[in-house]
Parts: C-alpha cells; sequence; structure tokens
C-alpha cells in the first residue's frame, strides 16, 4: 500500500468483479482503506490483488436488485473488514437496445440494477455512517446524459436518475455529516466492456483529452470523494470525461 489517505476506513465497493469495480477497490485500498465488494459474480480476484499488495479486502456474492439480500450482507460486511464508511455504487449495466425494440422488461432490469441497487445499498450502509456521523457515498453516472449516444435510452434515463437520486440523498443525509456525490466518466475501456466498437474510436475525439478513458482515469477522484479532502463538496455530479461535456 502506497497511501495512507483512507486509513482506518472501510469501504464497500459494488459491482467490483471485474472492470472499473475492480480499478476503483485496488485504488481505496492502495489509498489505505479496507474493501468490502459487492457482486453477483465471484470477485475472489479482486481480494487477491489487494492482498497480494498488502491491503485487506473480501468479498459478498449478492443481488444488488434484491434489497433483502443486501440487506442481510450488512453483518457479514462488519465481521470481514468493519463497518463501512465508503459506499461507492458501480455496478450497472449498459445493454444497447434500439428505439423500437425497448420493452417495459428491459427497462425495468436496467432501473433495477443501475438505480435501484444504489438505493438498496445507500439504505442498507448509511445508518452506521449516520451513527458516526461521518460518510462518504459515490454512485457513478455517466457523461452519456449528455452525450446521448443512440440506442441507450433505458441506459441514458437510468444514468439521470442516478444524478437526481445522488442530490436528493444528498439533500437528505448532510446534516449527518454524509457527503453524496456522483461520478460521470466517459466511455471507459474495458476488457469486459459491452460498448459497440465503433464508439471507442468515436467518443475519443468528441473529447479534449483525445483517448479512451481508461478505469484508472476515475479511481483518482474516487479516493478524492471518499477523503477528507471532499468534506465540504457534495450533491454535485463531477465529470471525469476528458472534457467530453465541455460545451
Amino acid at each position: 500500500m502506497t497511501s495512507a489517505r483512507l486509513s482506518g476506513r472501510t469501504a464497500v465497493v459494488t459491482g467490483g468483479a471485474v472492470g472499473i469495480g475492480q480499478v476503483l477497490a485496488q485504488k481505496l485500498a492502495s489509498e489505505g482503506a479496507r474493501v468490502a465488494i459487492l457482486d453477483i459474480s465471484d470477485a475472489e480476484e479482486t481480494v487477491d490483488l489487494i492482498v497480494e499488495a498488502g491491503g485487506r479486502a473480501s468479498a459478498h456474492r449478492v443481488d444488488l436488485t434484491d434489497p433483502a439480500a443486501v440487506s442481510s450482507v450488512v453483518d457479514a460486511v462488519a465481521d470481514s473488514v468493519g463497518s463501512p464508511d465508503i459506499l461507492v455504487n458501480n455496478a450497472g449495466i449498459y445493454p444497447p437496445i434500439p428505439w423500437d425494440e425497448i420493452t417495459l422488461e428491459v427497462w425495468r432490469q436496467v432501473f433495477a440494477v443501475n438505480v435501484e441497487s444504489m438505493l438498496h445499498t445507500m439504505q442498507a450502509f448509511t445508518p452506521a455512517m449516520r451513527e458516526r456521523r461521518w460518510g462518504r457515498v459515490i454512485n457513478i453516472s455517466s457523461s452519456s446524459v449528455g452525450l446521448v449516444i443512440p440506442d441507450l435510452v433505458p441506459y441514458i434515463a437510468s444514468k439521470m436518475a442516478v444524478i437526481g437520486l445522488t442530490r436528493g440523498a444528498a439533500t437528505e443525509l448532510a446534516a449527518e455529516g454524509i457527503t453524496v456525490n456522483s461520478i460521470g466518466p466517459s466511455l471507459v475501456k474495458t476488457p469486459t466492456g459491452t460498448s459497440p466498437a465503433h464508439l471507442y474510436d468515436i467518443v475519443p475525439q468528441l473529447q479534449a483529452i483525445k483517448r479512451a478513458e481508461e478505469p484508472e482515469d476515475l479511481a483518482g477522484a474516487v479516493a478524492f470523494l471518499a477523503s477528507d479532502d471532499a468534506a465540504f463538496l457534495t450533491a454535485q455530479n463531477l465529470w471525469v470525461d476528458g472534457g467530453l461535456l465541455r460545451s
């Protein structure tokens, strides 16, 4: 571990088995936090990477769309790494679908994973933060809400809802020492990415920084928002998108 900015803190990262979430979990651990990874998939690889680097982590398989399942894992997280001070809601799905093929089933699935899961985790983990009068919640939104890419209506709508949820929760929890912010990335390049391949050529050319965004580009912003350095920053959506939405 190379830094202690989050020493003594415990963080929960959802969707941390692979991709962006895995990198975010590693970053928080490198800053001194103990990390619990919540994912519907096996996240032991992320735990191993953190432990090999000298950190402490645990993995918990859970369906984040099920509020009872999320509530049931709270004690397991506390027993393994401690009661969380930091919650990073990263889990999400990104299903490209043409307008004429959008069904209510698809719409509800996207909102269940991308929005409702955040509500479930916030309701499950913020009570302990409220008792300590210190907490950080960081939700991953998306710059697609400003760019509006075709065939992504359910996803774009869900990520706009994330920004609204963030602002509302920030207002509700501010008096109890909890900040709530969101981060809007550009199109992030990951090994498990499901975005249409041509977008990785188009989107970077629309950015001020003309290269594909990497998960590591988000990690520093997440660590900042999780720290005491961001104590007076809440109800904000921070665009970490290489200047994509600069106009």
